[in-house]
């Protein structure tokens, strides 16, 4: 049996409200998954100091090193 086109139309546009409710669902779980991942990322990560010692370098041995 087919349908005619008035009641093609009806059905497409009673099923909008329905298609709409679904992506804006999806798009918040999205979004509430990325706010997560964002507050994660924010903390300041941990830096480790490293100091170094300077040597004296003697005239001997850099003439050592020469030669």
């Amino acid at each position: 049996m087919y349908y005619s086109e008035t009641k093609v139309i009806m059905g497409g546009l009673a099923h909008v409200p329905i298609l709409i409710f679904l992506v804006n669902f999806i798009k918040g779980k999205f979004e509430s998954m990325t706010s997560k991942v964002v507050a994660v990322k924010t903390e300041k990560p941990k830096e480790k100091v490293v100091e170094y010692k300077e040597e004296e370098v003697k005239s001997e041995e850099i003439n050592v090193s020469k030669g």
